[in-house]
């Protein structure tokens, strides 16, 4: 028997409060409550999602997003690989 798992997230680039400004990352996984606020799953509709759902965030630079088969990618190279900079210290250990 084969089996598909599905995963439903977004993985966000922003800066945050305090100290204000300073660029962070973080995964949220997708509920299917969250999915079903967002609506159809567009950049343009997750960014709005995210707008009133990044409350650790002051500010979202870049997201990735992904859905089902749907898949919403970094808006720039740049972005992705600040957030992997963010990221990277803790693959280290």
């Amino acid at each position: 028997m084969r089996r598909t798992i599905t995963e439903n997230y977004v993985l966000i680039l922003g800066g945050i409060w305090w100290p204000y400004g300073a660029l962070c990352s973080l995964r949220v996984n997708l509920s299917s409550h969250d999915l079903a606020s967002i609506g159809e799953f567009t950049r343009e509709n997750v960014e709005r999602w995210l707008l009133t759902h990044s409350g650790d965030f002051s500010s979202v630079k870049d997201f990735y997003a992904t859905a089902g088969d749907i898949e919403i990618p970094w808006s720039s190279e740049e972005n992705e690989l600040a957030y992997l900079d963010t990221i990277s210290e803790f693959e280290e250990v």
